[in-house]
């Protein structure tokens, strides 16, 4: 008897999710999104440029609850590195504490 390995998905489908939502919610901002969209996987600065098209830039509620994978994070330290800036202007960026910041180079970068 054969066993079939189901491939476990840590990360949501944001694809499957943002395209439900603009489908339901706005389907006028359809344009804006549809280049990222058409992508087969969506990083992490394709999100955020998705989340700041459809949704209030200024909205504190919808950043309480943020988690990230190491893949994520490491894409956001080399970015930090890319364009040097210190912890305080990458937090500010990404709308994070700069205490995470800090925490995530000693846990990745030491």
């Amino acid at each position: 008897m054969d066993k079939k390995i189901q491939k476990v998905v840590c990360q949501p489908d944001y694809k499957r999710i943002y395209s439900d939502f603009i489908a339901v919610k706005c389907p006028e901002k359809k344009e804006f999104v549809k280049c990222f969209l058409s992508k087969d996987t969506l990083s992490l600065s394709d999100i955020l440029k998705i989340n700041n098209l459809l949704f209030d830039k200024n909205s504190a509620e919808n950043q309480k609850h943020k988690s990230y994978d190491e893949k994520t994070i490491l894409e956001m330290l080399e970015y930090q590195k890319k364009h040097k800036l210190n912890n305080t202007q990458l937090a500010n960026h990404f709308k994070l504490s700069r205490n995470s910041v800090a925490k995530w180079k000693r846990m990745f970068l030491v």
